[in-house]
């Protein structure tokens, strides 16, 4: 199968598995959802990558939505700083100049950064891209081989994020579960498990999508920006500030880094009333689903010692010799 075209018939090439009951196939070495992956040829058959582009690309809840919120909010920040110049209000707690007309307060981040495969290509038929004004900024689930050429051989960004795979999948598991009835109940979680480790989930094999960006952004660190969920919230001043000047927007001073920080923090963001009530049109999901704890280290409250451990020896042979160390 190339880049041009796609038809259902295709499908039945393609090996087939399920995870969480949802047919996934295989291509390329990656599983994906029949719908994603007719996005995908549209993707790498349609969109010319501009030098000023910026894409974000992650396996799935690695801190995607944090990191959509933040870049967006980095991108905006003398708009934001207007705003609040043009305005005077009590600075009281409750009508904080801050949220005036901040974007956040209207809309998921989802909405201002869209996913290329989950959003864009999904539409019927697609927008065009091309008349979007620069700089674009989109996201992307796709591993790195899959992207259209143009991404990888033109000038633009990438800034990629990833975290332990224990808390990947521990988060995974809470998220796929709220599209299950109360009658169906928590999907088992050792089954999960079990097609996790064998690569089978959406976007997976997950070490296989993060080592791909990890050693793309070894040779091209200008290009691409390798972060980790972990460090983020260990170091969220100094990451936002890494993110900030790869992404050619430093910051001024450091009022600018702490506006960013509470404009995205997942404590706001999981009470504004557009995510505590809003439904992400594009997979039916609550928005609320997309804040859930935001915890390192989450999986010990779900996961067993033994499968904690199988994880761990599993995490070590992949990333061995890579130079790639990710929490365990």
């Amino acid at each position: 199968m190339d880049s041009s075209d796609f038809t259902e018939s295709m499908l039945d090439q393609l090996p087939m598995e399920r995870f969480w009951d949802i047919p996934l196939y295989q291509w390329d070495g990656f599983w994906y959802r029949s719908y994603h992956l007719q996005a995908t040829m549209a993707l790498r058959s349609q969109y010319i990558a501009r030098d000023d582009d910026i894409i974000l690309a992650s396996p799935m809840k690695t801190g995607t939505t944090w990191l959509k919120a933040l870049c967006f909010s980095i991108l905006q920040k003398e708009e934001n700083a207007a705003r609040l110049n043009e305005e005077t209000l009590a600075k009281t707690e409750k009508d904080d100049p801050r949220h005036l007309r901040d974007p956040l307060v209207d809309n998921h981040p989802a909405v201002y950064v869209q996913t290329l495969e989950v959003q864009v290509f999904t539409a019927k038929p697609p927008p065009d891209v091309s008349a979007m004004e620069s700089p674009r900024l989109f996201h992307t689930h796709l591993p790195y081989t899959a992207l259209p050429d143009s991404i990888k051989t033109s000038n633009c960004k990438l800034v990629y994020i990833t975290r332990n795979p224990k808390d990947t999948l521990v988060s995974m598991w809470h998220f796929f579960n709220k599209l299950r009835t109360p009658e169906q109940g928590p999907y088992p979680f050792e089954q999960a498990f079990g097609s996790f480790i064998n690569g089978v989930s959406h976007f997976g094999p997950f070490f296989d999508h993060v080592l791909q960006y990890w050693n793309q952004s070894l040779k091209s660190p200008n290009k691409i920006l390798f972060l980790k969920y972990e460090d983020l919230k260990k170091d969220t001043r100094g990451e936002v500030k890494k993110l900030a000047s790869f992404l050619g927007k430093p910051f001024n001073n450091e009022k600018e880094v702490e506006d960013v920080i509470w404009r995205c923090s997942l404590e706001r963001l999981k009470n504004l009333e557009v995510n505590k009530n809003g439904i992400d049109p594009w997979v039916g999901m609550q928005n609320s689903a997309f804040f859930r704890s935001g915890i390192v280290g989450d999986w010990k409250n779900i996961m067993s010692k033994e499968l904690s451990e199988r994880l761990d020896q599993i995490t070590m042979q992949k990333l061995k010799d890579s130079g790639l160390h990710l929490e365990i």
